[in-house]
């Protein structure tokens, strides 16, 4: 009997030293060049956060971490390798994210979205473009031409809602043709396609690699859109302590951004090709989108908006509990362990905030309207400036004295949305005081309402110039 327990005995010991020297693997799907995603995968990946998190106490003691990194260039993909169990964790946008979810559903599985990583609950991110050569300038005059867009993309449901907000029949009034970033690129140069609509960062990259113009922000549509995070359920029910771990080291990514965004933009350039100057554009302070980890109403409300277009495309009958399939008990444990507070960041809606002087006077920039940027080439930070004339006749001498400039910005009048200066649209009140939109038509019906002349940039800095005189 004694020999009996001996055995038993020795037995569970094996049985427990397995257990606890378990290789767990950790495979993350990445979008790189969706840079909305850099806090769930590249940042982590190229800073090597995620191990500064990974528990080794407990039944996680011994464990031998396998951490796998794969990069897609858009959901679907990455999505069939969730489904197939090759990838654990995946990063995308709510539109393919709510797909993601329908398909482990199909598959007799189930996956979680645990977090959003950067968004806009006005809509900004996906955006509509044409050649730079063409004369259209707004949404309304593409009624009859053809409009490419990656089919299931989150770009895809804002242009449908931003069809339908026409009043026009997507099956009649416009061509919608299936065509992902990388071939809209090449058929925007060469003027074989009238628009394309796309997802971060392609309304802004191609404008600002100077090929295209934007002639739509998702903004207009008012549907929130946003990038996030998701896990397979069974692993996340399996392993949560991983699943916090891994969202911790998306919060510290979040908090270097935010206090190097130049730096991290520069980083993101170099792995990726996207242009610091586009990363800058969109998480820099008062950027075109948030970064943002909580789940507010609006992209919950974003991922059922998801699902219905899903069911009008005809991409699935299936329905998605949003109420199980948006989990956020990982993303509340993140923030405990990280000494955060998950319900304060619920209710904070405001952009990365910039506490800066006008690089002209010297003085502190309290009104943030019109605030405008310039960011020069060789130099680490972005110079800020208390208006857009203050901006350009700082541009005037940085052009005389043979600076590069790398881009310049400004913040929307209307819509408060940060702009490339260069491909706004300006009103120039009595006083020479100067107003930027993304449009024509809404800098003509500002003018029209308050008095100045609609200006494009050209004719905005060569008007400055003489005032400056």
């Amino acid at each position: 009997m004694r020999l009996r327990a001996t055995v038993a005995g020795l037995a569970l010991a094996v049985s427990s030293l397995s257990a606890s020297a378990e290789t767990i693997r950790i495979a993350i799907g990445t979008q790189d060049t969706t840079i909305n995603c850099a806090t769930g995968g590249l940042l982590i990946r190229e800073l090597g956060l995620l191990d500064k998190y990974l528990p080794h106490d407990g039944k996680y003691k011994d464990a031998d971490y396998q951490v796998e990194w794969k990069n897609f260039t858009s959901g679907a993909p990455l999505t069939n390798e969730m489904v197939a169990g090759k990838l654990d964790f995946g990063a995308m946008a709510d539109f393919p994210g709510s797909f993601n979810g329908v398909a482990h559903l199909d598959a007799g599985k189930r996956s979680l979205f645990i977090s959003v990583l950067s968004g806009s609950t006005q809509g900004s991110g996906n955006g509509i473009v044409v050649p730079a050569s063409s004369s259209v300038q707004s949404l309304a005059e593409l009624k009859g031409k053809t409009i490419s867009v990656p089919f299931a993309s989150t770009a895809h449901g804002m242009l449908l809602r931003a069809v339908a907000a026409q009043g026009w029949d997507p099956e009649k009034d416009v061509r919608i043709i299936a065509q992902p970033p990388e071939i809209a690129g090449s058929a925007l140069r060469s003027n074989r396609i009238e628009a394309h609509a796309d997802f971060v960062p392609f309304a802004e990259l191609f404008p600002s690699r100077g090929f295209a113009r934007k002639i739509y922000d998702g903004s207009q549509a008012k549907s929130p859109t946003f990038h996030g995070a998701l896990v397979d359920a069974a692993y996340a029910k399996k392993y949560p302590e991983i699943v916090t771990a891994y969202l911790r080291a998306s919060l510290e990514a979040d908090r270097l951004f935010a206090e190097s965004p130049e730096k991290y933009s520069e980083l993101i350039e170099k792995v990726t090709g996207i242009e610091a100057e586009v990363n800058f554009l969109f998480h820099g302070p008062l950027g075109l989108q948030t970064r943002d980890l909580t789940w507010k109403p609006e992209y919950r409300k974003a991922v059922a908006t998801s699902i219905d277009t899903l069911k009008l495309l005809k991409k699935t009958d299936r329905g998605l509990d949003t109420a199980q399939f948006i989990d956020d008990q990982y993303i509340r444990a993140a923030f405990k362990a990280s000494g955060q507070d998950y319900d304060k960041a619920l209710k904070n809606y405001a952009p990365l905030p910039l506490k800066a002087n006008d690089a002209l006077t010297g003085k502190p920039i309290t009104d943030f309207k019109r605030l405008a940027q310039i960011w020069v080439r060789g130099e680490d930070k972005v110079r800020h400036y208390a208006s857009p004339e203050a901006a350009l006749t700082a541009l005037a001498q940085l052009e005389k004295d043979g600076k590069d400039i790398r881009a310049i910005y400004a913040q929307a009048a209307d819509s408060g949305i940060k702009l490339l200066a260069n491909q706004a649209w300006y009103v120039r009140g009595d006083k020479g005081e100067l107003s930027a939109f993304l449009l024509k038509e809404q800098a003509e019906q500002y003018a029209q309402q308050n008095g100045g002349t609609a200006l494009d940039f050209v004719s905005a800095n060569q008007a400055q110039a003489v005032a400056s005189r």
